[in-house]
C-alpha cells in the first residue's frame, strides 16, 4: 500500500481554474493585436489602392488576423499558460501530502530553472519524510526489545517462574542502561542536529587525548589480540574543542574498530598538520589538523558506504545491535560538524576502514 494518498480526481481542474485568471491577459492582448493590425493596414492601403482592393483587404484581413490571433495565443498558452498549470497542479498534489509528483520538463527558457529547483525541493522533502518513517520505525524497534526483556524478567519474578537472584535483577538493570543511553544519545543527536548542543571548548594538546584514548582501550585490544597505536607527528599541538566530545567522537571510531577488527589485526590513530595552499588577506597559510582512525578490519561494501552516517544503519542486518544504541556514527557526525570540521571515510571488504576528521584552523 502506497505511503501517499490518492490524488483527487478534481485536483487537475482546479490546476485549470486557477490558470483562467491569465485568459484575461491573453484576451487583451489578442485585442490590441487586432485593433493595431486593422490601423496598420488602414495607413498602408486606404490612400493608395482601388476601392475594390479595399473591399478584399476588409474580407481577407479578419481571416488573416484570426489565423495570427489564433497562433499567439497556443504559443502564449504553451510558453506561459502550461507550465504555470502543470505547476499550479503540482503544488496542490504536494499540498495534500503527495511528495511523489514532479512537475514535468518544460522547454520554456523562462520556466525551466524554476521547475528544477521546485522538483528538487520536492524531492528533499520527500527524502526528508522518509526518513522520518524511518526513524520512528527505528526507535521503536530499538525500545521494544529491552522492554519486553525488563517486562519479560519483572513478570515472570512476580509469577515465581524467575526467582530474584542477582543474575535476573542485573540482566534487568542491563537493559534500562541500555535504553538510558538509546534515550541520551537520541537527545545529543536531537541537539547537535538542530545546532542547540552546548560545546566547552578548551586549548589542550592533542597528544594528551590520544595517548587517554589509547590507555582506555589497550587492555580491551590486547584480551582481543588487537594491536593498538598511536602515531602523533606533533607533540607540541594544542587545539581549541571541547574536549569531552572530541573524546566521545573518537571513543565511538576506535570502539567500532575494535568490534570490527579480528585477532592479530591493527587499529592506528595518527594525527598531522594539514597546510593548505590557500592563503588569506593577511598571505597566511590556513593550518588544520587531521586525525585519522585506520583499522584492518572487515571493511564496508561500498554500496554501505553512503550510509553509514544514518540513524541506526548497521552493515549486518541481521546483528542485533545489542551493545550499542546504532546512533555512533551519526553523532560522531553531528559533533564534528559542530566543530565546523569534516569527518570522511574510506573501506574496502576485507582490507579495513579508514576515517579521516579535518577540523578547521580556527581550532588549532
Amino acid at each position: 500500500m502506497s505511503d501517499h494518498p490518492t490524488p483527487r480526481p478534481h485536483k487537475r481542474f482546479r490546476g485549470r481554474r486557477r490558470f483562467f485568471p491569465f485568459f484575461p491577459l491573453f484576451f487583451f492582448v489578442a485585442i490590441f493585436f487586432i485593433g493595431g493590425t486593422a490601423a496598420l493596414f488602414y495607413l498602408l492601403f486606404s490612400q493608395h489602392m482601388h476601392a475594390r482592393n479595399i473591399w478584399m483587404l476588409v474580407c481577407g484581413a479578419p481571416v488573416v488576423v484570426v489565423i495570427i490571433i489564433i497562433i499567439t495565443i497556443f504559443n502564449l498558452y504553451m510558453r506561459f499558460g502550461k507550465p504555470l498549470e502543470n505547476l499550479f497542479s503540482t503544488i496542490d498534489s504536494v499540498s495534500e501530502g503527495n511528495l511523489s509528483v514532479r512537475v514535468p520538463e518544460s522547454k520554456s527558457d523562462m520556466f525551466s530553472e524554476l521547475i528544477t529547483r521546485f522538483n528538487k525541493m520536492v524531492d528533499e522533502l520527500e527524502r526528508a519524510d522518509k526518513q522520518r518513517r524511518n526513524l520512528t520505525a527505528d526507535i521503536a524497534h530499538e525500545l521494544r526489545t529491552p522492554l519486553h526483556i525488563i517486562q519479560g524478567n519483572l513478570e515472570g519474578i512476580i509469577d515465581g517462574v524467575y526467582k530474584p537472584t542477582e543474575e535476573h535483577i542485573n540482566n534487568t538493570l542491563d537493559e534500562t542502561k541500555l535504553l538510558t543511553r538509546l534515550i541520551n544519545d537520541l537527545q545529543t543527536l536531537s541537539l547537535a542536529e538542530s545546532h542547540q548542543l552546548p560545546l566547552h571548548p578548551t586549548r589542550f594538546l592533542l597528544a594528551d587525548l590520544i595517548h587517554d584514548l589509547t590507555s582506555s582501550f589497550s587492555s580491551q585490544a590486547k584480551s582481543l589480540g588487537i594491536n593498538l597505536e598511536s602515531n602523533i607527528k606533533d607533540s607540541s599541538l594544542e587545539i581549541n574543542a571541547d574536549y569531552d566530545r572530541l573524546n566521545q567522537v573518537l571513543s565511538n571510531l576506535i570502539s567500532n574498530a575494535i568490534r570490527h577488527t579480528p585477532k592479530d589485526g591493527e587499529i592506528l590513530i595518527e594525527t598531522e598538520t594539514v597546510v593548505s595552499q590557500e592563503r588569506d588577506a593577511l598571505s597566511l597559510s590556513k593550518r588544520s589538523v587531521r586525525i585519522i582512525v585506520k583499522d584492518s578490519g572487515e571493511g564496508i561494501a561500498s554500496e554501505d558506504l553512503p550510509f553509514i552516517f544514518d540513524r541506526f544503519w548497521r552493515g549486518d542486518k541481521s546483528r542485533s545491535g545489542r551493545i550499542n544504541s546504532g546512533l555512533g556514527l551519526a553523532i560522531t557526525k553531528q559533533l564534528i560538524e559542530a566543530h565546523n570540521g569534516t569527518i570522511k571515510v574510506e573501506s574496502e571488504v576485507g582490507k579495513g576502514t579508514t576515517f579521516v576528521i579535518e577540523l578547521p584552523s580556527t581550532n588549532v
